[in-house]
């Protein structure tokens, strides 16, 4: 039984200037539980790059000096919006991205989290010195044009995780979405067009020469980007050439330590949810599990008892509980990993099931039986599998935790969560998120981003919000 209709999908257009237009290049957009092109959509050329670009200048000068709080009533109408909408938008996300409906649905209504606290978070001068001798207030003005480079994984919520706080501090924004997933953003784009002014948000669809061209192009001034490591070392790279402000949100190894004192019974569905949630496709997921040595094996079932209850299926199919791998280059590259698994001497301990048939498929994995040296540990799969590590030495496990160039999130597990043990193991971890008993957990509230490889700056809260701006100092002599 499906549970979406059979109506065929619209195809959204650019939105550039406050309009809607096509392109003589398209876009063929490829559902993952078939393999097959179900869309084309329009591919912007570099003369479009241009005229979002100085539509996004000229709409700067009156939207950067709009005082926030009118700023922020767009921003809850873009939430209501969104919900107006969230059954087309959820469809649309499913479609391209392969994930069941209800997970899709559950992306967008997290992504209105970000309307929630940018759309009425206090952004006040400070006010860090006022005496006798002077007065000092720091002021956090808009950077100018934002060029906002989605991911392929959540297209949605990583779209608003950049327009939102981007349009609150007062910049404008032009969106790239992944060329794998562009449909649900370029509907928003549309679907926006009637709330912001034009020029103020833009989508354009397009591969990567227009995401170089975008990160070149003199006419913007911030790159918030989210994705590969590769990639973010290149747009870094072309970056400086303009000097422009960078926020890179890259992959990650994730590291959790399973303390003695754990119960598998009590922790175990969690750790399975923290690898597998998004057929394991989250930057920040759970990727190298360490366990105490003599209890691997009851960890490795408790894991797989879980994860014997995972439906994978195409999206639209009732009872469905996880996708496909979103693209072949991506299953190709788990395909590898496993292989590299299973050469190096690892013991499959879970494999489920998969339809037959076309489409990106992979099983529900669990491995054992591997170590630092083995792809599969060494590398980044962002796919449906897990290697289950051993230790003997907590030291040596933290040690072995940190060995990576990654350093985007890690987690411990234990039964004494405030315990000085935790905390101190928690401390000695590398990351820029550790967690206790969880894994991943982003939130707009919460400061997120990466050490080391795993990205430069963060987002959400405050603190993401700054990142949209550059600070200035007023500084007056009496």
């Amino acid at each position: 039984m499906t549970i979406t209709s059979d109506k065929t999908i619209s195809t959204p257009q650019l939105t550039i200037n406050g309009a809607s237009q096509t392109s003589d290049e398209t876009l063929s957009v490829i559902d993952p539980s078939t393999g097959a092109p179900f869309i084309e959509v329009p591919s912007a050329s570099l003369a479009q790059l241009d005229e979002a670009v100085e539509a996004a200048t000229t709409a700067f000068a009156t939207w950067s000096a709009t005082p926030i709080t009118e700023r922020q009533a767009k921003i809850q109408e873009i939430g209501q919006v969104i919900r107006d909408n969230i059954d087309e938008l959820a469809l649309l996300v499913m479609r391209e991205q392969g994930k069941p409906l209800q997970n899709a649905r559950g992306e967008i209504m997290a992504s209105l989290r970000q309307v929630e606290v940018f759309g009425s978070i206090e952004f006040a001068p400070e006010v860090l010195k006022d005496d006798e001798t002077g007065k000092v207030v720091l002021t956090y003005d808009p950077i100018g044009v934002v060029g906002a480079i989605t991911v392929w994984n959540y297209p949605f919520l990583a779209a608003m995780f950049k327009l939102v706080p981007g349009l609150v501090a007062g910049n404008t924004v032009i969106i790239k979405p992944s060329p794998y997933t562009p449909l649900s953003t370029l509907r928003l784009g549309e679907l926006l067009q009637s709330v912001l002014p034009a020029g103020v948000l833009q989508v354009l669809a397009g591969g990567d020469e227009l995401g170089r061209a975008l990160v070149e192009h003199t006419g913007i001034h911030k790159i918030s980007f989210t994705g590969s490591v590769p990639t973010g070392k290149a747009i870094m790279a072309s970056a400086a050439a303009t000097l422009k402000r960078v926020t890179l949100e890259l992959g990650g190894n994730d590291a959790g330590i399973v303390l003695d004192d754990a119960d598998p019974d009590v922790v175990g569905a969690d750790l399975f949810w923290a690898a597998f949630s998004n057929s394991g496709q989250v930057c920040a997921a759970l990727k190298r599990l360490y366990v105490p040595e003599d209890k691997v094996d009851v960890y490795a079932a408790a894991i797989a008892r879980e994860a014997a209850k995972v439906v994978v299926g195409p999206g639209d199919q009732e009872g469905v509980t996880a996708g496909p791998v979103q693209n072949a280059a991506q299953l190709a590259q788990v395909k590898r990993l496993a292989q590299a698994a299973k050469d190096g001497g690892g013991e499959i301990v879970f494999e489920g099931e998969i339809p037959d048939g076309p489409g990106y498929w992979f099983p529900t994995t669990i491995v054992k039986g591997l170590s630092e040296g083995n792809a599969l540990v060494d590398e980044e799969p962002f796919g449906p599998i897990l290697p289950i590590l051993t230790y003997r030495d907590l030291d040596e496990a933290i040690e072995r935790a940190n060995s990576t160039v990654y350093g985007l999130g890690a987690s411990v597990w234990t039964a004494n969560p405030d315990s000085t043990e935790t905390l101190a193991v928690a401390e000695r971890l590398e990351a820029g998120s550790v967690w206790v008993n969880q894994h991943p957990v982003v939130t707009a509230t919460i400061p997120f981003g990466g050490v080391k490889q795993s990205g430069i700056g963060v987002e959400g809260s405050i603190l993401g919000l700054r990142a949209y701006t550059n600070p200035r100092v007023l500084n007056i002599k009496r």
